[in-house]
């Protein structure tokens, strides 16, 4: 079975530190290349893969603004399918603008949808539904407007995330800084409750941050890291009492609770999106509804069970359980 993987190119495949969606799909690349399937990933040209890399757009457009990202995506997809023979399976990770390729050629499409990052790009995901076959990444994160072949949740390498059997002395904060991620509400918490805070992650929102966040950090007791790498967010995430995940949003996923818990480490968070789907209650963390029920439930974070977290993660969003769900897709479809 030859593969394609069409990744984003705002980041490198892996990304050096932020880049879910590209973090994904080189765990999908490298795990299929494993399973002795014919991969290749479609990404930037400084991209690392044990399958064949394919690329026209040399960099991220984030990490070289001297690069149009509009006019390198639509390269970068064009790239994939004008080589559409060639494979047996597309798999679109670049969210809609691929789908409108999909009526030119005979190859399966699926593309898995990282997401909505607005209800305006439905009615062309509604378009080609009839070409593309929809993997979902939570049961939450469907839209009612379309119809879906699957739902797989996103995997990690479990090998990349230490174990850690003792909580530590301080909080975590780790994603992008925005108000839909609450991290304003993540240092309320964390000051309410008397604890230490660390925040990583990109500024996504820098109006947000100077107005919202900047004004409470004094390297103290609240501490901005910046966006970290994969051997300190082992660090910081096993290291933690707990993550705090007060989101105001319907998030679809969330890798960084999915790593947290693989460290050991318990996670708080509003109670949104899929949330009730990678959490389980009482067992590898807590939801709640505002700052001061994640108070409330942080004195009782000494009473989870670590190792259940890590047994969680292992069972349910480990790289082989996401490797298998798509081989087992990429079968059916190729068989119809």
């Amino acid at each position: 079975m030859k593969v394609a993987l069409l990744a984003p190119i705002a980041w490198r495949t892996p990304p050096r530190h932020y880049g879910p969606w590209e973090r994904v799909v080189s765990l999908l690349a490298e795990g299929l290349v494993r399973k002795n399937i014919d991969v290749t990933l479609f990404a930037t040209g400084d991209s690392i893969t044990a399958g064949k890399l394919e690329y026209i757009c040399p960099y991220p457009y984030e990490e070289n603004k001297n690069i149009d990202p509009k006019v390198w995506e639509t390269m970068h997809i064009a790239h994939l399918f004008e080589k559409a023979g060639d494979f047996d399976i597309i798999h679109n990770h670049y969210d809609f603008l691929p789908l409108t390729y999909s009526r030119l050629i005979s190859t399966p499409v699926i593309t898995t949808i990282h997401g909505f990052s607005s209800t305006k790009i439905i009615p062309a995901y509604r378009e080609y539904n009839r070409n593309n076959y929809y993997v979902s990444i939570s049961n939450a994160d469907r839209s009612p407007e379309l119809e879906y072949t699957a739902t797989v949740y996103h995997g990690i390498d479990m090998n990349e995330f230490t174990f850690k059997e003792h909580p530590g002395d301080y909080l975590l904060y780790f994603g992008r800084i925005h108000q839909d991620k609450g991290t304003h509400e993540a240092v309320q918490i964390a000051r309410q409750f008397g604890m230490k805070l660390y925040i990583a992650g990109i500024i996504q929102d820098k109006s947000y941050y100077n107005t919202m966040v900047a004004p409470y950090i004094d390297n103290e007791n609240i501490i901005y890291l910046g966006s970290v790498g994969p051997e300190k967010r082992d660090e910081l995430l096993g290291g933690a009492f707990a993550l705090l995940h007060p989101i105001y949003f319907n998030e679809p996923f969330g890798l960084s609770i999915v790593e947290s818990m693989a460290c050991g480490t318990p996670v708080i968070a509003f109670n949104k999106g899929s949330m009730p789907e990678i959490i389980k209650h009482g067992v590898t963390g807590f939801l709640v509804s505002n700052v001061e029920e994640a108070c409330n439930k942080l004195a009782e974070i000494p009473d989870l069970n670590r190792k259940a977290c890590r047994e969680w993660v292992e069972k349910y969003f480990s790289q082989e359980r996401m490797v298998e769900d798509y081989i087992s897709l990429y079968q059916r479809i190729c068989q119809k």
